[in-house]
């Protein structure tokens, strides 16, 4: 749950040249990044809201989808990590913040700082 004192990222590898085994391995690799970075309070997997028929596994996960949680004080470091990880990928990020949502694409690394910028500014906001 976002808190007023939290900012609420959801990362989208939208990739379509990787097949959903590798955005899997990406995802599980930037959730440990995630998980070490003192910046972020919560980092984790989405669990899939609508598994596969006949899926036996316990909570299946979105293959392409991480969720953060971070204070606003660290929003701006957090960003400089998501660019140097993911710039030039195509990613989509929403941001949730006081009670607001944005939505944003990136598949350059130009389209990702112009996001990064925006989701600055509208968590300044």
């Amino acid at each position: 749950m976002v808190t007023a004192s939290t900012v609420r990222l959801t990362i989208a590898l939208i990739d379509a040249e990787l097949d959903d085994e590798e955005k899997d391995r990406v995802v599980r690799q930037l959730l440990t990044e995630f998980q070490e970075l003192d910046e972020v309070e919560r980092a984790e997997r989405v669990l899939d809201p609508a598994p596969p028929e006949g899926n036996k596994a316990l909570g299946g996960f979105l293959v392409n989808l991480l969720l953060l949680e971070v204070n606003p004080a660290n929003v701006k470091r957090l960003f400089g990590f998501v660019s140097d990880r993911l710039g030039g990928k195509p990613i989509e990020l929403e941001v949730e913040a006081n009670g607001k949502k944005l939505k944003v694409k990136a598949s350059s690394q130009e389209e990702l700082a112009a996001a990064i910028k925006a989701a600055q500014e509208f968590v300044a906001t």
